[in-house]
């Protein structure tokens, strides 16, 4: 943890270049010294049907969701939630500088009961 899942829709596709927004969102959540880097994973999945607004065919989303594992403090949720938030929107100017876009972001705490992990690659990263 934590996991970042882009949802955005199909015209939006050709403007996005998804690497240096996961390389920022990456490093601001590890610099917080809450997140192990070897647990931090983002993805992007193209949505070929939906409705925007009126149904403008012009009319853009893209959705960004923030899932953490339990046990951090409001404090930190709240700062990092308006930190991932302004490197999302700093990120999409130059979309929605020029095109119609809704932005959403949200961030989710999982519950510690019912998240099952399996990760080998946490070891890679211990400090020796």
């Amino acid at each position: 943890m934590p996991h970042f899942v882009v949802d955005y829709s199909d015209n939006l596709h050709e403007l996005l270049e998804f690497q240096p927004l996961f390389k920022a969102l990456h490093d601001y959540v590890v610099s917080t010294g809450a997140f192990p880097i070897g647990g931090v994973r983002s993805r992007a999945i193209r949505c070929y049907d939906y409705r925007v607004a009126d149904g403008r065919e012009d009319f853009g989303y893209l959705n960004l969701s923030l899932k953490i594992g339990h046990g951090r403090d409001m404090e930190l949720k709240k700062e990092v939630a308006k930190n991932v938030f302004d490197i999302l929107c700093e990120w999409m100017k130059p979309i929605t500088d020029e095109h119609y876009v809704q932005i959403s972001f949200e961030m989710t705490e999982l519950d510690p009961v019912l998240k099952f992990n399996k990760n080998n690659i946490h070891p890679l990263f211990v400090e020796q």
